[in-house]
């Protein structure tokens, strides 16, 4: 439907060549709104928080993601400011991690690696959590770029202003989730001092 309006306007308009570049734009934006729902639907995507979703455990790894942009939009409030916002950003990625770290036993949790790539932790901050960063791999770079609409919306929501996400300083972090679940405890005081 996106791409025909796109036609339509293109003939409308003589601007034949439209489509083939605002076609994309559009279902990158659009796509969080389709994939996200049925992705939770089938079980390959999990939620554990509003802002924490990570997909289905697959050969020892699990990929974690912030929430969508649909996400960003109804949970963040408009009256908070940017700092306010990134707080609670990280306090449910913080709040999450524990859910996923509860949802296994310490055995299992052994032998599950964790890895999320984001433009909003730091490694300072990702460090504290239990994370070590790996070097970004071309495919996820690619990824990316391609959703850069998206994530330059989602940034600006989370920032409270127009913010352009470096996607040059996007980083990939990895943990195992045995680190993370023996951390539990500071990750809950860490929770309990971004609620403040």
């Amino acid at each position: 439907m996106v791409f025909l309006g796109t036609v339509l306007v293109a003939f409308l308009l003589e601007w034949y060549y439209l489509p083939l570049f605002l076609a994309p734009l559009i279902l990158t934006v659009l796509a969080p709104f389709i994939d996200t729902p049925q992705g939770r639907k089938h079980g390959k995507l999990i939620y554990y928080t509003p802002l924490f979703i990570t997909e289905k455990e697959k050969n020892g790894k699990i990929i974690m993601h912030g929430g969508t942009l649909f996400d960003y939009y109804y949970m963040i409030d408009r009256n908070w400011k940017g700092k306010q916002r990134i707080r609670f950003i990280l306090n449910q990625y913080i709040l999450g991690l524990i859910k996923l770290s509860e949802s296994y036993s310490a055995n299992e949790a052994e032998k599950i690696t964790l890895e999320g790539t984001s433009y909003i932790l730091n490694d300072r901050t990702a460090e504290k959590l239990g994370f070590s960063r790996k070097r970004t791999n071309l495919l996820q770079q690619f990824i990316l770029t391609y959703n850069y609409l998206q994530i330059l919306l989602a940034n600006s929501l989370a920032k409270g202003k127009l913010s352009f996400p470096a996607i040059g300083r996007v980083s990939t972090f990895t943990a195992p989730l045995s680190a993370i679940k023996a951390n539990k405890n500071y990750l809950r005081e860490l929770a309990e001092k971004l609620e403040d």
